[in-house]
């Protein structure tokens, strides 16, 4: 894919990793949407804001009608609410999974049909090092993020047909507002957004950012006992 040949929609894109997408894929010559439920957070020049929600169904079909030259999508709206699975407030645990599985399924629904129609091209799901691992906190993220990767990967084989290229990003900790207070080596979302970019470029459908993931990655195969030795 010849990234400065496409257009592109980015969610989330008034901050953190969002921002540093959108900043990154205009500086390759694209053409973005910046997605933000406040488009008036979005300032940044030659980005097109655009009002979105991707947990309100009339939003993304709005979304869809206006932006219809579409040929990448970058999923990376997120929510942390920190909410535990067994204590945790039940509408955060339904918020997290709103915005992470059901809000990127609404916008590959309602943006793949485009993307085909304009002769194919890309959706980049922004996954997470804790779809594959659970540290036995804000167990409602990680839970949502892991059915977000098998929302991925189930659309991957759907898509290809159809000239849909669907990727994956995994990522650890990275300086933005939501890691504030966790005390972990970070990654600059400005590193992570070349990482990004360059795999979509290249064709991957896997793009793993950062040690994190590539060692999570790993110990999967060894099972329970790689990944929670305390329980073997």
């Amino acid at each position: 894919m010849n990234i400065s040949e496409q257009v592109a929609f980015v969610t989330g894109a008034n901050r953190g990793l969002g921002r540093q997408l959108t900043l990154e894929l205009l500086s390759r010559g694209v053409k973005v949407y910046a997605g933000a439920r406040n488009p008036e957070t979005i300032d940044i020049p030659g980005a097109t804001p655009v009002k979105l929600d991707v947990t309100k169904p009339d939003e993304v079909a709005a979304a869809a009608l206006f932006a219809k030259d579409v040929t990448l999508l970058i999923n990376n709206a997120g929510s942390s609410t920190g909410a535990s699975l067994l204590e945790g407030d039940v509408g955060k645990i339904q918020l997290e999974f709103d915005t992470h599985f059901f809000g990127t399924l609404s916008m590959v629904r309602a943006f793949a049909p485009i993307i085909e129609k304009n002769g194919g091209g890309s959706i980049l799901n922004i996954l997470s090092a804790l779809s594959w691992f659970s540290s036995g906190t804000a167990g409602a993220y990680t839970a949502a993020k892991a059915a977000a990767w098998a929302l991925t990967n189930d659309l991957r084989l759907n898509l290809y047909p159809h000239n849909v290229r669907v990727a994956g990003l995994h990522v650890g900790f990275m300086e933005t507002d939501m890691t504030t207070g966790i005390d972990a080596p970070k990654s600059n979302p400005s590193d992570i957004a070349k990482i990004a970019i360059d795999g979509i470029e290249s064709g991957s459908f896997e793009i793993l950012a950062d040690d994190t993931s590539r060692m999570l990655q790993g110990a999967l195969a060894g099972g329970i006992s790689a990944l929670y030795p305390h329980l073997t």
